[in-house]
């Protein structure tokens, strides 16, 4: 990278990360059953939004009941795919206006919730198209009240100030950042978790490793989002095997939901990385599953940071009960980045992914790039030139 974008992209990081103290983040409420919600929402008619398959398994059920046991009016809409488009946000504040509602409750994995939270923006600032909403600071309203209920232990988008979405027309992913977009409580019920597949728990769960390792390399961490992190790590190192492996292990399903929990809010202060910007080109352009994504690419891409982390990564190593501190940084760093990998093996992730096409690869590291800088803290920039060897080593034909 050349020295004046570089200069422009440290400089707009080390103004955000001297803001992010004096920012208003917030903190969601926490509640641990799903039939705590009719007290919550105080009278309010709820628009309830999720997806065909989380409704076909009946875990809407239990919300449904109490909400009917005390009277208080809701709709339904569970039109939600993965990587939640404009076209589902569109159908949700539809039926939001039809019924009059007055809160919102996404119920589901990332996709629901953030179609939930892009549904309450476009409430709040109804004249705005939704695609005008992309970047940082661009809704700067206050939603409708927002419940989130996470049904898996990864995406933490029940405590970020982060939703993404993709444009049917032009088949991108695109983030909406803003601090207005946090919900107002928390649903971290494990009951509702444990019917998940162990494919689901993996992958969700290394989505939400990917979170706490990326907000802790990066270069706009404060003390808080440092603690997050490291504690989501070791939640994550002592629980996503054995909730794998037994996905009816309640204290293991416990323990991930409030492992996603801290790292969401890690990196809802502290930002990602490249990572995260590959994995988001690649759901837009593919619609291969963000956690997935995440969970095959974190060790190459921890790989190719080089020094510039094997301080931190030594640290998230020895919190994780992985080595000790005797050993060196890059000792340290290399069984942080070993020890993903063989999680990965373990629970049947891949270290390829299927479908990538080498003639996008150039046109998809430009969007990641785009994405990435100049406001991702990473430790170490990359242009889009570097960025394409990710594409490549996911390749199948290249192993």
């Amino acid at each position: 990278m050349n020295f004046f974008k570089k200069a422009y992209c440290r400089t707009s990081q080390a103004i955000f990360k001297f803001a992010i103290p004096f920012l208003p983040y917030t903190s969601p409420k926490i509640s641990e059953k799903v039939t705590d919600i009719p007290l919550l929402l105080e009278g309010r008619t709820a628009l309830i939004i999720t997806d065909k398959s989380i409704k076909e398994l009946h875990l809407t059920d239990p919300l449904e009941e109490s909400l009917k046991a005390a009277g208080i009016d809701y709709a339904l809409y569970d039109g939600t795919v993965p990587n939640p488009t404009v076209a589902n946000v569109e159908e949700a504040v539809r039926i939001y206006r039809e019924n009059n509602c007055s809160a919102i409750i996404g119920f589901g994995g990332g996709s629901p919730i953030d179609c939930a939270k892009i549904t309450g923006a476009v409430i709040a600032r109804p004249k705005r198209d939704i695609r005008k909403f992309k970047g940082v600071f661009r809704v700067m309203r206050k939603l409708p009240f927002l419940i989130a209920v996470p049904t898996t232990a990864g995406t933490g988008s029940e405590t970020t100030a982060s939703a993404l979405v993709t444009d049917g027309e032009t088949h991108s992913k695109f983030p909406i950042n803003d601090l207005f977009l946090i919900p107002d409580v928390a649903i971290l019920d494990r009951d509702l978790t444990l019917s998940l597949p162990p494919r689901i728990t993996s992958t969700t769960g290394m989505d939400a490793l990917t979170h706490a390792v990326e907000a802790f390399i990066g270069r706009s961490t404060v003390r808080s989002t440092r603690e997050d992190a490291k504690r989501a790590v070791r939640l994550i190192f002592e629980n996503l095997e054995k909730a794998y492996a037994n996905g009816n292990d309640p204290e293991a399903r416990k323990n991930m939901l409030y492992a996603s929990f801290y790292a969401g809010r890690a990196f809802a202060k502290s930002y990602v990385g490249y990572c995260h910007a590959v994995a988001h080109s690649l759901g837009g352009k593919y619609n291969i599953p963000h956690g997935l994504a995440n969970a095959v690419l974190l060790p190459y891409v921890l790989d190719a940071y080089g020094d510039s982390v094997y301080k931190k990564l030594k640290k998230l190593a020895v919190y994780g009960g992985i080595c000790g501190e005797e050993i060196s940084d890059k000792e340290g760093a290399e069984i942080f980045i070993k020890h993903i990998r063989e999680m990965n093996a373990r629970m049947g992730i891949p270290t390829t992914l299927q479908g990538i096409k080498k003639e996008d690869i150039k046109k998809l590291a430009v969007i990641a790039e785009k994405e990435a800088n100049p406001f991702y803290p990473v430790p170490r920039l990359f242009t889009a030139e570097e960025l394409e060897t990710f594409y490549y080593d996911l390749l199948e034909e290249n192993k």
